[in-house]
């Protein structure tokens, strides 16, 4: 495993970091507790040292902080997020900060995810969504301040609207937060033009969800793939998604010559290749995923004419826009 340093936190964090949405159950339906449980171990045991959960995950908090207790003093890095008070996903235009983060409900929800994880403290603490019309505006960045003060948290960081961005950008020059989470893969490749030149510029640690297109970017799912009743991937990959997934997966590996069982690993190797970029958490459900993610993080940078290979089939669409 190799490692990367988080920014102006310092931390070195694996390459590879772990996603745990998928493992508190809820939105995706088929997480079972003992595999999951068995499927994080596997990947501390293989160098995964950054974990990603959150308030809103359903168990998820509760799995990860307690395999994180049984490997009690190791260097294990664990991030969550609190949700907004507005319950309103991605964060729209408009909104008062006072309405979403205000800081008695982050306080709130920060002591509720200590007390269920068991942790004394969170490496990264993040709001879960972000609009830059909250800089400046609130009372949240006081309330961030003092948690870092009295201990509880270590860093500040943000996760970015699903395909905005740019809509982090003026929070990045002020200096104040740590980190940020964007969605950035092979399809969605907008990040590249003015996201991580500014997180670069300014220090700020990146850690990359979605890097898999929630399962497109594998190979394995396209026209025909059916997903458990209740499992929010039939919303994702609703309307005629699946059909046009299809088409683009076919494209793509005839165009960088490569099996279909080999596309997770280059969709990986093409996130890491950005200098920027401090981790990539994907989600890793099985011990068969963590060790086949794991594995890409071996040193060896990904071919140049691969890379490019890969960015001609960019294929910008917002999963909150008709297919």
């Amino acid at each position: 495993m190799e490692y990367r340093t988080l920014g102006r936190t310092g931390l070195q964090v694996s390459e590879i970091g772990y996603g745990a949405w998928g493992i508190g159950g809820g939105m995706w339906v088929g997480a079972q507790e003992d595999e999951s449980v068995r499927a994080l171990h596997q990947a501390i045991e293989l160098g995964v040292n950054f974990i990603d959960t959150a308030r809103g995950y359903n168990d998820s908090e509760r799995i990860v902080g307690r395999v994180v207790r049984e490997h009690g003093g190791e260097d294990l890095y664990v991030a969550t997020k609190v949700p907004p008070l507005s319950d309103t996903f991605p964060a729209p235009s408009g909104l008062d900060p006072m309405q979403t983060f205000p800081g008695a409900h982050i306080r709130e929800n920060l002591e509720t995810s200590l007390r269920v994880s068991g942790l004394e403290a969170f490496d990264v603490f993040q709001f879960h969504v972000w609009s830059d019309e909250w800089v400046g505006r609130g009372d949240w960045l006081e309330t961030v301040d003092a948690l870092k003060q009295e201990g509880k948290i270590r860093a500040f960081g943000v996760s970015i609207n699903d395909y905005q961005p740019e809509n982090a950008l003026e929070l990045i020059g002020t200096g104040v937060v740590d980190t940020v989470q964007v969605i950035y893969n092979v399809f969605h490749q907008q990040p590249e033009e003015q996201l991580l030149p500014a997180c670069a510029e300014h220090g700020v640690g990146v850690i990359v969800r979605v890097s898999l297109d929630e399962g497109g970017l594998t190979g394995r799912v396209g026209a025909g793939t059916e997903f458990p009743e209740g499992d929010w991937r039939n919303v994702y990959f609703g309307g005629d998604r699946l059909r046009q997934l299809g088409e683009r997966v076919d494209a793509l590996v005839a165009d960088v010559g490569i099996e279909r069982d080999e596309l997770a690993e280059y969709a990986l190797r093409y996130v890491l290749t950005s200098p920027a970029v401090s981790t990539v958490i994907a989600g890793m459900r099985s011990v068969r995923n963590v060790e086949r993610n794991a594995a890409v993080s071996d040193g060896r940078p990904l071919a140049e004419d691969r890379r490019a290979a890969l960015a001609r089939h960019r294929w910008e669409r917002n999963f909150y826009q008709p297919a």
